[in-house]
């Protein structure tokens, strides 16, 4: 007998599915979408203009002549506001927007609240962390400047001529934190010293806030440039280099002897709460510091298992200890120049380039190059990091190698390191999320770090399938740098809610990884200093790998990489119950297609 219904199951499924696409697409309210898009452009302006360094670092150079207003005020201010965009964003009815309204509207909670609760946490009274902070993050804007005509040099000195107010006010923030006990822990307070002194005592001509001005100034003409020349150096030498070294003063005078010698954030007023605020909010998820920690200790003993494996695959004449020693100590593994180990980073980059579409349909437009971490930050500072491109600008985004202390800087870890902070890592996510188009524009620049972090230490272990690491020595520096993020979940969980002493989390990554005692170290400072950032490697990367194993297992002989890779990354950063909810819907089409 004919029948006149369809009687194949993925066609009444792909029918079906369709049905409810358009009744949703029915159900959507133009007027709650209008109120939500205009909520984020309001919010978005003022951002702009409350903050004129994330203005300038984001590519809009309106604001270029001025520095942000961190006086306790402008924070009250900041904060009321967004506790009553907060109350209007709850208003709009979250089943009456489109899918991608939904996400954005989510997105933007999230990140309400989290401003919200971190005033009243009142963290703004340590503003910088050991390698990094107020005083330094003004070099990265002012790099971003453009310097073209002879009207971006005068603004460029403006801006100068605002930072020793700005480092005043940072530092009345930081007396705060001395009145009320709430204060960077004291061990981790040399290296921050040692960063203020060098932009203290450098000489106008030797500041970072210097160089580039001075390199720019050869696209004008000769009269002009001397007399902006002398300009800038007298800005420096009367102005911003003595409120530098009154900073600096300060710092090792009264506020370093004063610190409190806990380096648990629990330690601080209201800290249990503070912290396990902080697990939740760079995790993304709603985990607590003992989960963490549980789950630490296990990727901790299987990555040491695998490491164990790579010794006896090359019969290697000793114990593990020894091995350690051996690849801390041979001369082989490290470069003998600043140069070598640039130009080792750069053909490792070039050779992912080359393989990329083979992983990715959707590739950045920003290019990017390879540098040296800037000379004044490079002897706090981690072994390499990402500085992103400026939209627009006159330079794209750059991997940054750390050459400070070579003999610390071992090559057999490059190839994890570049996959991590050039591509398919942070370069890749953040260059696609910043030429996003068709969404708001806080999109664009949301960087949940369980998502930027995670993804970045996903594409160190997606080198291995895509043929990177090429001797077991990398192969065992992929597995060292996956140890210290695993290291991270327990030693960030047992520094700031466990008790842990300092030596005990340099011990695990000492008898655990082939890292430098330099490198652990350093790192474990930026631990102590920055409560539960470090979570967010690990956390993420695990999120994004049972989500590709949900994936795979749901479209078996479906299932197309690249696909997924492209979903991960086309909304740009998000929280994790976020893109749970966008892999779960690729699974969905994908099925409904079969």
């Amino acid at each position: 007998m004919k029948r006149n219904t369809p009687s194949h199951p993925s066609l009444l499924l792909s029918l079906t599915v369709s049905i409810c696409c358009l009744v949703a697409s029915l159900t959507v309210d133009a007027s709650a979408e209008t109120e939500l898009n205009e909520l984020f452009q309001e919010e978005w302006d003022r951002r702009l203009s409350e903050d004129p360094l994330e203005a300038t670092l984001v590519g809009h150079h309106i604001e270029n002549h001025r520095l942000p207003d961190v006086s306790l005020e402008a924070l009250a201010r900041r904060v009321a506001y967004d506790q009553a965009l907060l109350q209007r964003l709850k208003k709009i009815d979250r089943s009456s927007l489109s899918a991608q309204g939904s996400v954005s509207r989510d997105l933007f909670e999230f990140y309400l609240e989290s401003r919200v609760s971190r005033y009243g946490f009142g963290e703004y009274r340590i503003p910088f962390t050991n390698d990094s902070g107020f005083f330094s993050s003004l070099v990265y804007a002012f790099q971003k400047m453009p310097l073209d005509r002879v009207e971006d040099f005068e603004v460029y000195l403006t801006r100068l001529g605002a930072i020793p107010k700005y480092l005043l006010q940072n530092t009345a923030l930081m007396r705060l934190g001395l009145e009320t006990e709430f204060t960077m822990p004291r061990p981790v307070m040399t290296g921050v010293e040692t960063i203020l002194r060098g932009m203290a005592e450098a000489t106008s001509q030797e500041s970072p806030l210097y160089t580039r001005y001075h390199d720019r100034l050869t696209l004008l003409p000769e009269a002009t440039r001397v007399s902006l020349d002398k300009r800038c150096r007298d800005i420096l030498e009367q102005a911003v280099l003595p409120a530098y070294q009154r900073l600096e003063a300060f710092v090792h005078s009264e506020y370093s002897p004063n610190c409190r010698d806990t380096i648990g954030a629990k330690e601080l007023s209201n800290g249990t709460n503070y912290y396990r605020f902080l697990v939740r909010y760079f995790t993304t998820l709603g985990v607590e510091p003992e989960e963490v920690h549980a789950i630490g200790l296990r990727e901790v003993a299987r990555i040491r298992a695998e490491m164990e494996a790579i010794l006896e695959s090359i019969q290697f004449d000793g114990d593990f200890a020894a091995f350690l020693a051996f690849l801390r100590t041979d001369s082989q593994f490290y470069a003998k120049s600043a140069e070598q180990l640039l130009k080792e980073a750069s053909w490792i980059t070039k050779r992912i380039d080359g393989i990329l579409p083979q992983y990715f349909s959707a590739l950045p437009r920003m290019p990017y190059g390879v540098a040296a971490v800037p000379a004044h930050l490079a002897p706090n500072y981690t072994t390499g990091r990402y500085s992103p491109g400026v939209p627009g600008g006159d330079r794209g985004g750059f991997y940054w190698v750390n050459t400070y202390a070579l003999e610390k800087r071992p090559l057999y870890v490059l190839p994890a390191l570049t996959l991590h902070e050039a591509v398919p890592g942070h370069h890749l996510q953040i260059a696609l999320a910043q030429e996003l188009s068709g969404l708001p524009e806080f999109r664009r620049h949301f960087y949940p770090n369980a998502f930027g972090e995670g993804w970045a230490l996903y594409a160190e272990k997606l080198g291995k399938e895509m043929g990177v690491y090429q001797s077991p020595y990398e192969e065992f520096g992929r597995l060292t740098y996956e140890m210290w993020r695993a290291g991270r979940l327990v030693v960030d969980t047992g520094i700031h809610f466990m008790d842990w002493s300092r030596e005990r989390a340099v011990s695990l990554f000492v008898e655990n990884s082939a890292l430098s005692l330099h490198n652990i170290e350093t790192e474990v400072d930026r631990y102590i200093s920055w409560p539960g950032q470090a979570l967010s490697y690990k956390m993420g990367e695990l999120t994004i790998l049972r989500l590709r194993q949900k994936a795979e297992t749901a479209l078996a002989g479906g299932f197309d990489l690249r696909a997924f890779h492209d979903v991960v990354l086309k909304n740009g950063g998000v929280t994790m119950p976020v893109l749970e909810s966008e892999i779960q819907a690729f699974i969905d089409r994908v099925q409904a297609k079969q």
